[in-house]
């Protein structure tokens, strides 16, 4: 663990401030030692002889060296915070990047307001200890070897009557370690909760006020707030406990330096100038105790956010197969052989699917609601991957063609349409980032949205607002398919593309769709049977497998489930 926290020092600026902030802080802590040692001399040496030139050079240089201290800790306090900003940034990207490669699983599993948690409020932590922690620990270490090497050279029994209180004070730490480990994982788990329900009530925000629910969304906040502050008391209770007794601890050695110092003192064993300069470095003593202290509990609370973040970069990605090649020229004939796939043990979603779509052709998938219509096209680009059988594309196994490669040449339309917030043009583009101004205009054009958005004051450069929010159903399914016409995939697969669309908008998105369809191999899942009566073939899928295949003709004469189906959509209306 602390191996691999190393190794965000080593890019090459990063290590470079790290040098020269332990070397500033190297100083700072012998320039601390020189006080003391100075004072002795002036109490025992220049006062007593009368050598006040000595006793003036003498304050000037430890003036000289208190400027020094000011310059040095300017570099430490700034430079050192930024230091900890860049590993934080690179911690940052690292787990951003990674996110970007895992499976769908991942997400399933994992809320989206705990994950932001880990990349925010973790990391933060995890800042301060890259710069705080090396730093504290270094100059404790010098600051107490040094002080113990100057106070031996005092008084060598005195100095080892104070330093043995140093066991005593490394032994509470540890004691404590485990129990501030366990409490401040356990806020952080709390913290990604409460983020969590913040996020998916603020995101459902409308549903919430259209079904007045403002009581229960108040209570299900209230109840991972109570959660957050139950763990928050734990964690202060155990930062209390090892606080007081530390500072207890601290508070007899003062005592006990004073009381045996007094009795040296008494027996003729230490000078005055030597007792005050003990004193001074008991105090130079102390703030070391303290920074480690205080370093015990920064390092838990910083250790126990990059143990988090190490358990999402320890997640699997998706890793393309040994010697898988990029797909080109793509033309577009699907078969699917024997495929099987289940989201857990308990129950399989598809058994044993086998169908082919030749390139160009339309194929529909219809059938009740939990036959795994979405899922059959999720395999295709490999958002999950079949337990058995194959998926091929002209003849190719796609599980020899690289991930990238394969899901640039299929473009998806789904009913939840998302777009990113920001403008439409780049909500457009992210269909081909390098497309040219021409290319995303001509995809609005083939998508019928290029009008809409030159009505608009700002154009393409009007801001969509979160999740596409400002714009209708209609208008964000068409900037969807706009997006798909400037990808220009082989294969084409529509998810209930119009099914929450009144029936105006649905004809003018359905006229979008077969532009985009034309010359496609293209898959489609619809409820609506009417936008697919043209399909070159019609497969019904149930939680069965396929039961009917046909086009429409065929599968009407047949008087079976897609008749049924058909005859019900149309018989209400």
């Amino acid at each position: 663990m602390i191996k691999r926290f190393i190794e965000y020092y080593k890019p090459p600026k990063i290590k470079r401030i790290f040098i020269i902030d332990m070397l500033c802080a190297f100083i700072v802590a012998v320039c601390d030692l020189f006080y003391p040692m100075i004072t002795r001399n002036i109490i025992n040496i220049y006062v007593p002889n009368q050598e006040y030139s000595l006793m003036i050079t003498w304050l000037i240089a430890l003036a000289l060296i208190y400027v020094l201290k000011l310059g040095l800790n300017y570099y430490i306090t700034y430079y050192g915070h930024v230091m900890g900003v860049m590993i934080q940034g690179n911690m940052r990207k690292d787990i951003f990047e990674h996110l970007q490669d895992l499976p769908f699983v991942f997400f399933d599993e994992n809320k989206t307001g705990t994950l932001s948690s880990r990349i925010i409020n973790d990391l933060m932590d995890i800042s301060e200890l890259a710069h705080h922690g090396p730093e504290d620990l270094f100059i404790s270490l010098v600051m107490l070897i040094g002080s113990f090497l100057l106070l031996s050279t005092i008084n060598f029994p005195l100095a080892l009557i104070v330093f043995s209180i140093v066991p005593l004070l490394i032994f509470i730490a540890m004691k404590l370690r485990i129990r501030m480990a366990d409490t401040f994982m356990e806020t952080r788990v709390t913290i990604g909760e409460v983020n969590a329900t913040i996020e998916n009530s603020i995101s459902g925000i409308r549903v919430s006020k259209a079904f007045s629910n403002k009581d229960k969304e108040i209570e299900k906040f209230d109840k991972n707030n109570s959660k957050f502050q139950q763990a928050r008391k734990k964690a202060y209770k155990v930062m209390a406990d090892f606080h007081v007794g530390s500072s207890f601890i601290i508070d007899f050695l003062n005592i006990l330096v004073l009381s045996a110092g007094a009795i040296f003192f008494y027996r003729g064993w230490i000078n005055f100038g030597d007792f005050a300069a003990f004193l001074l470095y008991i105090g130079n003593f102390l703030n070391p105790i303290r920074k480690l202290v205080n370093f015990v509990e920064q390092y838990q609370s910083g250790i126990s956010g990059f143990k988090r973040f190490v358990e999402i970069m320890d997640t699997e990605v998706e890793v393309d197969e040994p010697g898988a090649k990029d797909i080109y020229n793509v033309k577009g004939d699907l078969k699917f052989k024997n495929v099987t796939f289940s989201y857990d043990e308990n129950k399989e979603i598809l058994t044993d699917i086998s169908f082919n779509i030749e390139a160009g052709k339309t194929v529909a998938l219809v059938g009740p609601s939990g036959g795994g219509k979405t899922t059959l096209c999720h395999l295709i680009p490999r958002f999950y991957e079949t337990e058995e059988g194959e998926i091929s594309i002209d003849n190719i196994n796609i599980k020899d063609f690289t991930r990238s490669s394969l899901r640039k040449n299929i473009g998806i339309v789904q009913q939840d349409v998302f777009l990113f917030t920001g403008t439409i043009y780049e909500n457009i583009k992210c269909g081909k980032f390098d497309a040219t101004e021409e290319e995303v205009y001509e995809a609005a054009k083939r998508a019928n949205i290029h009008d809409f958005i030159m009505s608009l004051p700002d154009g393409y450069s009007t801001y969509v607002g979160e999740r596409g929010v400002k714009l209708s159903g209609g208008q964000k399914q068409r900037i969807s398919i706009a997006r798909v016409f400037l990808k220009n995939p082989s294969i084409l697969i529509l998810d209930e593309a119009t099914s929450a669309l009144d029936n105006v908008t649905e004809q003018l998105i359905q006229q979008s769709l077969e532009e985009l369809s034309r010359g496609r191999t293209t898959i489609v899942v619809a409820h609506r049977l009417s936008t697919i009566k043209n399909a070159d073939e019609i497969i019904v899928l149930t939680d069965k497998g396929i039961e009917e295949k046909g086009n429409h003709e065929e599968l009407l004469s047949k008087g079976g489930i897609y008749a049924e189906l058909y005859n019900s959509q149309f018989v209400n209306m």
